[in-house]
């Protein structure tokens, strides 16, 4: 597999992070700040830098690339492979009417099947119900082929999200990376870091990803006054103090980031699904939590591995980067001292990770975790 990675801010001009290589049919994951991309003619300017590539874009709320964590920027890897094969489609939600689960059933059923070992998402994340797309997408494959990936991002803005496949970025876009090859060799794992605490309550009110009741009272305004002088910076104070939530009849519990409010309807909008009759605990962490988690996440991910990795995927939340703030770079070194400096690093800062559950087939979405996707070629 050859690499090659740059980065761009506002402003300035393409740099390489590491060698200048020519590559032949690259794969091109393209992942920078969303009025970056919103510049007119960015696929064009891409493309001329890879002209017979295949480009995906993402909006973030910070890029990962090497052992850096850059703001306000554009950073770009591009792969070429030895033996293994990939295929891109999308779907774009607004164009469903927000069925997100066959959203994510019809676009699985665009792959072929045969020698499809791996999938890796980049995904809107603002119109999208995460957990109803990772269903509809482990459903119509019957939880058979790894995926993993993110939803992007906007800062803490929470504007709009932008993403697609060979053409400019737009809102909506979900785009789907099939790896084929039985030479690929793909491990992964998820760890969060966060602590539960205060009183367990239960969710009286939902429907999809929006929550209106706690123990009968209504769920928003039960958040402010927890929050106190917080609360004036909804929704970015959020990502903060997530929910962990277990769902009657499961055995894990998933943390959910709150990314909207309604102040109309007093309720909260989380990434992914709360179903009623779940028990409800508020979260928070520290920056040792953090790191010591994207730790743990690799060497889940190494356990097994018959090959050292040659590339790694990260897909960490956004509340995660506002605990470590001017340490976020820490638990991307994390990442490095368990894997090694030979493999390159690429990611971003997300509204929601895409992973399974340890030992779990097809996929789940996650909040204020560490995801971690570690490939190369045997």
């Amino acid at each position: 597999m050859k690499t090659v990675q740059l980065k761009r801010g506002k402003g300035t001009d393409w740099e390489y992070v590491g060698p200048s290589i020519t590559l032949n049919k690259p794969l091109v994951l393209v992942f920078g700040n969303r009025f970056l991309l919103e510049k007119k003619g960015i696929y064009e300017e891409i493309k001329d830098m890879f002209p017979d590539g295949g480009i995906v874009f993402g909006s973030t709320s910070g890029n990962i690339s090497a052992n850096m964590v850059n703001d306000d920027s554009i950073t770009i890897t591009a792969m070429e492979f030895d033996k293994t094969s990939f295929e891109i489609h999308t779907e774009n939600v607004l164009d469903k009417k927000g069925d997100d689960y066959q959203t994510g059933s019809n676009l699985m059923k665009k792959f072929s099947e045969e020698d499809l070992q791996f999938m890796f998402l980049v995904t809107d994340g603002s119109f999208i119900n995460g957990s109803n797309l990772t269903r509809g997408f482990s459903n119509a494959m019957n939880n058979r082929i790894l995926v993993t990936g993110g939803m992007c991002a906007d800062d803490t803005r929470f504007e709009r999200t932008l993403s697609s496949y060979n053409e400019n970025p737009k809102e909506g876009e979900i785009v789907a990376i099939g790896f084929y090859g039985t030479s690929l060799e793909v491990t992964s794992a998820i760890y969060g870091g966060w602590t539960p605490f205060g009183p367990k309550r239960i969710v009286t009110k939902s429907d999809g990803n929006m929550l209106f009741e706690l123990d009968g009272l209504p769920a928003l305004e039960l958040y402010k006054n927890y929050l106190g002088d917080k609360a004036k910076d909804l929704p970015a104070s959020a990502l903060l103090y997530p929910l962990n939530v277990v769902a009657q009849g499961t055995k894990h519990s998933i943390v959910r980031s709150i990314l909207n409010i309604d102040e109309e309807q007093n309720a909260i909008i989380l990434a992914g699904d709360i179903p009623e009759k779940s028990k409800v605990q508020l979260m928070m962490t520290n920056v040792d939590n953090i790191a010591t988690a994207s730790e743990t996440a690799t060497r889940m991910a190494m356990e097994s591995r018959k090959t050292s990795p040659d590339l790694a995927f990260l897909v960490s939340c956004i509340g995660r980067k506002l605990v470590l703030d001017q340490r976020v770079e820490e638990e991307v070194e994390e990442v490095l001292e368990v894997v090694g400096t030979d493999t390159v690093l690429s990611g971003f800062y997300s509204y929601g990770e895409i992973a399974p559950f340890q030992g779990e087939g097809g996929c789940r979405l996650h909040n204020q975790t560490m995801t971690i996707t570690l490939i190369s070629e045997l």
